[in-house]
């Protein structure tokens, strides 16, 4: 599969592609004031938004029929994500609610917040690629029967944990010498993973204009997508770059084959390396049974 990093302003990139796309994870900085080395993450609320509208439309223009998009925020924002998305051309499928399961942010005179929303739209009244997968989450409490099939996913996730910024982030998140993090917004690879396989096939092409660490580059690879990768900082594509010549151990998505296990026709949605990443689970689980007896 081939992929591509770019480095440079994802608002002037964008213009200068030319290449037809399935799928875009937009996943921008949020304005919350945070440090980043090339970004004012401090701007005026109409200039922020008027540069995401600038985005959309875009990634829109460059997005094949029938293509989507999956537009990450925080939850006071989606009004403004609704518009953006709307007058910019694209058609609101779901608002995906990702429930975080190790964190929450208390705040003073309003409930606390636990979730962020993920805007899914087409371009297009219909998805041209929308696969219903089905997982088999633990039971909730009081239910007596375990279930036969699984369960369809819903607009409700709540379970794909998010990678906090302490212990509970575990070896996924990409760490300094000093063991700092790396990047403190670093996406999990099973938030993309359920995005990607849900709305793509094999051999399509995923975009991500604010690229990070390449999470989606990353899942890509693995699935027999192809990916464009934006960054503005030179190191964060270094990192991609690593990423995708040297697979970390941490970075192998074959350990969620069983949790879509039940899904219709899974090893056509996952690709050719289905049977692979398969076996490779299979003799994990079974070298873990001969040492541990």
């Amino acid at each position: 599969m081939a992929y591509q990093t770019l480095c440079g302003d994802s608002v002037e990139l964008l213009k200068q592609i030319t290449q037809k796309v399935d799928f875009t994870f937009l996943d921008p900085p949020f304005n919350q004031q945070k440090d980043y080395a090339l970004h004012n993450d401090d701007m005026p609320t109409a200039q922020y938004w008027a540069m995401m509208k600038e985005v959309c439309q875009s990634v829109f223009n460059i997005t094949n029929k029938g293509g989507c998009i999956y537009f990450m925020q925080r939850e006071k924002n989606t009004e403004f994500v609704l518009q953006v998305l709307r007058e910019t051309g694209w058609e609101f499928q779901n608002l995906i609610i990702w429930k975080k399961r190790t964190s929450a942010v208390p705040v003073k005179g309003k409930y606390g917040k636990q979730y962020q929303i993920i805007v899914y739209a087409t371009k297009g009244e219909k998805a041209k690629t929308f696969h219903r997968l089905r997982i088999n989450p633990e039971l909730p409490a009081n239910y007596k029967f375990q279930r036969e099939n699984g369960i369809f996913v819903t607009d409700v996730w709540e379970d794909i944990r998010e990678l906090t910024s302490g212990y509970f982030a575990g070896n996924e998140a990409l760490r300094t010498e000093n063991s700092e993090r790396f990047h403190k917004q670093q996406a999990p690879l099973a938030l993309l993973l359920r995005m990607i396989l849900t709305s793509t096939k094999v051999g399509d092409t995923v975009l991500d204009p604010f690229a990070g660490t390449g999470t989606t580059s990353v899942v890509a690879l693995q699935i027999q997508r192809n990916s464009i990768a934006l960054e503005i900082d030179p190191k964060n594509i270094t990192c991609i770059q690593e990423r995708l010549k040297n697979i970390r151990e941490a970075d192998l998505i074959q350990k969620y084959c069983q949790e879509y296990s039940c899904t219709d026709n899974l090893a056509d949605i996952w690709g050719n390396e289905f049977e692979t990443e398969q076996k490779k689970q299979k003799k994990a689980e079974i070298d873990l049974f001969n040492t541990s007896n």
